[in-house]
């Protein structure tokens, strides 16, 4: 375990590699509580044994006539890196925002994917992020031998506010980067901050996505929220920013940023699903907007590090009642449109 600068170790520090909010239960313990806010109790989500989870996604994709999934927010990292993940929110860091919860689908990577497979999900991303200089590169290099070994996966880079960054993205993208992760939470970093600017418009020149955490859900951060994103969006506007969560609690603000710039999309990770509601809930007067941005609206999940079954997600998204054509454009046509799949 050496320091995050060498680009040969495993990072040692967990404290702000986690997404917020995302953690940890023992894989498939049927009946399990979901756990709310600082007592760690509450309603339990149903689930079945992992076969009957694999035939209920089937079921809903085959049901809207689709070959399948595609999720963009899905973690796939260094496994001791990932395992420091869950530590961290098995301890209840301060970054989940005082809440505690189960990690569904603990288990190695190659089980991981190969549960993906049986899903149905025909693409998957392996969301990755630092959280200090001198880990983006590294970061990088792992996710392209992933992306190598795992066809189904969009080779997905990362990036951070630190001298050089511009040189790492180009590297990235020349290698076959498809798709990036920021996560302005984590990473502690203003995404207008000026090292980021090149950085910026060589994505939004090469037209390739970039998922963001941004917005103050779970926990806030000192450049959560809309007004950073504004600032990056101002000086490039064809940046094809895909904001995670929603933009989770700022849902109003950041569908405001998606109505005024056409590239903007967002994703569904987490929203609308029992858990959240309970303290973050999307609000209904919004709906009408969700489903005239429809065809921005990209299937996101935070697989493997969610408190729920992978089902409870489409279930949750099908209980909108927003209509099959809906439905299909999220969870696999507008995905497919984006990234040429």
């Amino acid at each position: 375990m050496g320091d995050m600068n060498d680009h040969h170790a495993a990072p040692v520090d967990p404290a702000a590699i986690s997404e917020p909010g995302l953690a940890s239960r023992s894989s498939h313990s049927t009946g399990a509580p979901r756990p709310d806010r600082a007592t760690g109790a509450g309603p339990a989500v149903c689930e079945g044994t992992p076969g009957e989870e694999v035939q209920e996604v089937r079921r809903f994709w085959q049901g809207l006539g689709l070959p399948g999934l595609v999720d963009v927010h899905t973690h796939f990292m260094p496994e001791r890196v990932l395992h420091k993940v869950w530590d961290y929110f098995d301890a209840q860091g301060p970054l989940t925002g005082g809440l505690a919860w189960p990690i569904t689908y603990r288990a190695q990577e190659a089980e991981r994917a190969a549960l993906l497979r049986e899903f149905g999900v025909r693409t998957f991303t392996a969301m990755l992020y630092p959280h200090k200089p001198g880990m983006a590169q590294w970061l990088n290099g792992w996710a392209a031998d992933f992306a190598r070994r795992t066809p189904e996966v969009l080779h997905t880079a990362t990036l951070f506010a630190e001298p050089g960054v511009d040189t790492y993205v180009r590297e990235a993208l020349d290698e076959g980067a498809r798709v990036f992760k920021a996560h302005v939470q984590v990473g502690g970093y203003d995404p207008a901050d000026e090292l980021l600017d090149q950085a910026w418009g060589t994505l939004a020149e090469a037209e390739v996505p970039v998922v963001i955490h941004c917005g103050s859900g779970p926990a806030p951060g000192t450049h959560t929220g809309t007004g950073p994103i504004a600032h990056v969006l101002a000086r490039h506007p064809r940046l094809r920013l895909i904001i995670a969560h929603l933009g989770m609690p700022e849902y109003e603000e950041f569908l405001d940023l998606a109505e005024h710039y056409e590239q903007v999309r967002l994703d569904t990770t987490m929203v609308f699903t029992d858990f959240t509601e309970t303290f973050m809930p999307f609000p209904r007067r919004a709906l009408p907007r969700l489903a005239r941005l429809g065809d921005r609206i990209l299937l996101g999940t935070d697989f493997p590090n969610i408190p729920y079954p992978y089902p409870h997600q489409l279930r949750a998204l099908e209980r909108l009642d927003l209509g099959p054509a809906w439905l299909r454009g999220v969870c696999h046509d507008n995905a497919t449109t984006l990234f040429g799949l």
